[in-house]
């Protein structure tokens, strides 16, 4: 955190905030000494609290609505990718760098969850309750159904078959990219939101680093076992989307991508831009598109035990 850089940003808009905190000179000497005591994870607690003491108010409803928003999500692929790591020989994970990967993206995820559970009570707001999850899909968002059920069951199977990686990687994509999408779609409600829009962009970008690797997982998969890896046949899977293919041999999946086709950016069509032969295929994975909280709300419904 460049404590400098924001207060700095701050100060162009509220030019009396240290007038409310104090010299800038003790501002900066307190922040540190106080940093130099704290894990990371604690740091936005500490910024959170300074900023109500400058203003007198917690992160308004809108900013914590959106930040509990996305800690939904991540809890959501957090425990997801938890789970995953302790059944890697039911699932079928090789040993190795897909083992590694999975991890990593594990291990990033939790960060999330803790940084926007810390963020979120720092500036005085009430971080949302994890869900009940059922990540075999089969909530219907009204009344709770039969747990490990669904359709999905075998992503996080405790009983080993050699189809499970196949259908683990297809889920684990789906959150990727519908996680991708929901930042983006939620991000333009931050604008206002001071530094939060830097911190939910910071995981955005992660999220789709994440979303690449696993497609690129996917993609190993089927050319060593496309039996078992849920592409369809003659797909090619990309680290992107192309148009709203999903790259998965199951329509269950398809309103994560669905919207994603288009071909238009601010009014331009990008078919054939300037004589350019851009076809609709490479126009579309040029841009990603948003997806809306409803959108997202009902992708995740199935998987959140009401």
């Amino acid at each position: 955190m460049n404590l400098e850089n924001i207060l700095g940003e701050i100060e162009k808009v509220d030019p009396e905030i240290y007038d409310r905190l104090d010299t800038r000179r003790k501002v900066m000497q307190r922040f540190k000494s106080v940093s130099g005591r704290l894990a990371l994870a604690a740091l936005p607690i500490a910024f959170g609290s300074m900023l109500k003491k400058a203003y007198g108010q917690p992160a308004t409803a809108t900013v914590a609505s959106i930040l509990n928003y996305a800690l939904t999500l991540e809890y959501l692929e957090a425990e997801y990718y938890a789970t995953a790591v302790s059944r890697f020989t039911s699932i079928g994970v090789p040993v190795g760098a897909a083992q590694g990967a999975i991890r990593k993206i594990a291990d990033d995820e939790a960060k999330h969850v803790a940084f926007l559970r810390a963020g979120l009570q720092g500036a005085g707001a009430t971080p949302v309750t994890k869900p009940t999850f059922d990540f075999s899909g089969n909530q219907n968002g009204t009344t709770p159904q039969p747990i490990g059920a669904g359709p999905f069951a075998a992503a996080l199977s405790t009983t080993f078959n050699a189809a499970n990686y196949g259908l683990f990687l297809a889920v684990a994509q789906t959150f990727e990219d519908t996680g991708v999408r929901a930042y983006k779609g939620r991000a333009k409600e931050l604008t206002r939101g001071g530094d939060y829009l830097t911190y939910a962009l910071n995981i955005h970008s992660v999220e789709a680093r994440h979303a690449s690797h696993i497609r690129q997982m996917r993609f190993a998969l089927n050319t060593t076992s496309p039996t078992t890896s849920l592409v369809p046949t003659g797909v090619t899977v990309k680290p992107w989307i192309t148009l709203n293919q999903s790259g998965i041999g199951s329509t269950a999946v398809q309103a994560t991508y669905n919207g994603d086709e288009v071909v238009t950016q601010a009014g331009v069509t990008i078919t054939g831009i300037g004589g350019s032969g851009v076809s609709a295929n490479a126009a579309s994975e040029s841009f990603d598109e948003a997806l809306d909280a409803t959108a997202v709300l009902a992708i995740v419904r199935p998987f959140i035990v009401p």
